[in-house]
């Protein structure tokens, strides 16, 4: 999909999201969408592996305390 834009059109898309969003917001919408990058791959890597969230939360119920 992204596969042809290259830098100067990457350039040109954090230009504009600058002149849309302002400079203030932009640190703000960063950390937002890593946020959702990291539990997007974590929600998929739980698919894969096949567990649900109750098989997780029961083993962090049973787990061993050392």
């Amino acid at each position: 999909m992204f596969h042809n834009i290259g830098v100067p059109g990457l350039i040109l898309i954090l230009i504009i999201a600058l002149v849309i969003f302002g400079p203030s917001k932009l640190p703000e919408i960063g950390r937002a969408f890593g946020r959702t990058l990291t539990e997007f791959k974590s929600a998929t890597k739980d698919l894969v592996s096949g567990e649900t969230e109750d098989d997780i939360q029961s083993k962090e119920v049973n787990k061993p305390i050392n």
